[in-house]
């Protein structure tokens, strides 16, 4: 796979000396077994895969990239380019203006930019609808776009199903940049609608019976739901796609939901099921499953608790927080400096949407046990420096030398 230039302070010579051991070991990723560092009293459980993925590398290096090519000129990002508040703090530290926020409302108003500024489309991609605004402006939106290319992907899937005769059901956060851009581009091409989880995806099967009436469809589907989409014709034939930060496990249980349900409403042999039904298995990014896997094999082993290190408003790391959370005690950090020494840690909370500081999160026996993993915008070097802190923490701040100078030979 390409390697990218990125800013060396995001890399960590621990964490690469790691993974490069791990890849030549197991160069088929098929062992998600856990790496264990013992240091002194303290034992971390390091996922298998974790940390910045290639759509991400790729988009870094494009956005310094287009810092590099034009001095003097203006440059924005369209919104955030990745779910990581220490990246986009560097970014706008070169001097990178951002025209939205993540939720899309607007930071200036597009009457600011002028034909010769720059724009960058972030990783997340953009609407069809955005990028014309910027054509229209006469800015090229395609010169420095970061788009992930397996979020292209699915692009490509869904409109390549829609063409085909299919309704596309996007799996997503309705308000996630992601999904938005999903929806524009699939909508462009065939009815489509997005449903949030299951609960949704088996109301949205109500309709598909007809069990429910389908005035009621729109209140339910507000804003989720392209122009013109008749819940009585458009959910005949359907496929699912997915932003691709969402947990694997639970695109799969909806989209065999889905398949199961309307297979049997209409009827439909198993061996004719594609007449219904499209097969969109490969819309599922790899960096998301080969992180919620290998959160999956951490979680095979016994821990005293973990911390999960990434932006607050990453889907794909609230996903893994979500994996860790069925097991055992979790704390959703963006840094080192979440853990003080004084035995509090400031963190997210996913149920609350907030974050909120825990006092006596540490357990006071020895040895510990800590699992860790980070979202696919965490850069590595957050990755040490938590372990550091950690160790500082626990009084094993010479053991980790000791293992870094082991690693890093």
């Amino acid at each position: 796979m390409k390697s990218f230039n990125v800013p060396v302070h995001y890399r960590s010579p621990l964490v690469s000396a790691i993974k490069l051991k791990r890849k030549a070991d197991d160069k088929m990723k098929r062992d998600y077994t856990p790496t264990i560092l013992q240091l002194g009293s303290l034992q971390i459980i390091l996922a298998r895969h974790f940390g910045f993925c290639y759509g991400v590398e790729n988009a870094i290096e494009i956005a310094f990239r287009a810092v590099a090519e034009n001095p003097g000129k203006r440059i924005f990002l369209l919104s955030e380019m990745i779910h990581n508040p220490g990246v986009n703090a560097d970014l706008k530290a070169f001097g990178i203006k951002f025209i939205m926020d993540t939720g899309g409302h607007m930071l200036m108003d597009w009457s600011e930019l002028k034909s010769d500024d720059v724009v960058i489309i972030p990783a997340f991609g953009t609407t069809l609808e955005l990028e014309q605004k910027l054509r229209d402006t006469g800015i090229d939106p395609t010169h420095y776009e970061t788009t992930c290319p397996f979020v292209e992907k699915v692009w490509n899937r869904a409109g390549k199903i829609g063409d085909d005769g299919y309704t596309v059901v996007v799996h997503g956060k309705p308000k996630h940049e992601e999904t938005r851009a999903t929806f524009s581009h699939s909508k462009a091409h065939t009815p489509t609608v997005v449903v949030k989880d299951m609960d949704q995806a088996q109301l949205l099967g109500e309709y598909i019976t007809g069990a429910l009436p389908y005035e009621s469809f729109y209140e339910n589907f507000q804003g989720q739901y392209s122009e013109g989409f008749d819940p009585a014709r458009h959910l005949q034939r359907i496929g699912v796609v997915n932003q691709t930060t969402m947990l694997a496990s639970e695109t799969q249980a909806i989209a065999d939901y889905l398949k199961q349900l309307i297979i049997t409403h209409y009827q439909t042999p198993p061996e004719s099921s594609g007449e219904r039904f499209a097969d969109t298995r490969d819309t599922l990014c790899y960096a998301t499953n080969d992180n919620q896997s290998a959160v999956q094999g951490m979680l095979a082993r016994e821990a005293d608790m973990a911390l999960v290190i990434g932006g607050y408003n990453s889907s794909n790391t609230s996903h893994l927080v979500e994996l860790c959370e069925q097991k055992l005690p979790t704390y959703f950090i963006t840094d080192e400096h979440c853990l003080a020494a004084a035995g509090e840690i400031r963190h997210f909370d996913l149920h609350s949407h907030s974050e909120k500081v825990t006092a006596g999160y540490l357990p006071a026996h020895r040895p510990l046990r800590v699992m860790i993993t980070s979202g696919a915008s965490c850069p590595d070097a957050l990755v040490e420096r938590v372990i550091e802190r950690l160790a500082v923490i626990t009084g094993n701040e010479q053991a980790a030398t000791v293992i870094k100078e082991e690693w890093e030979v």
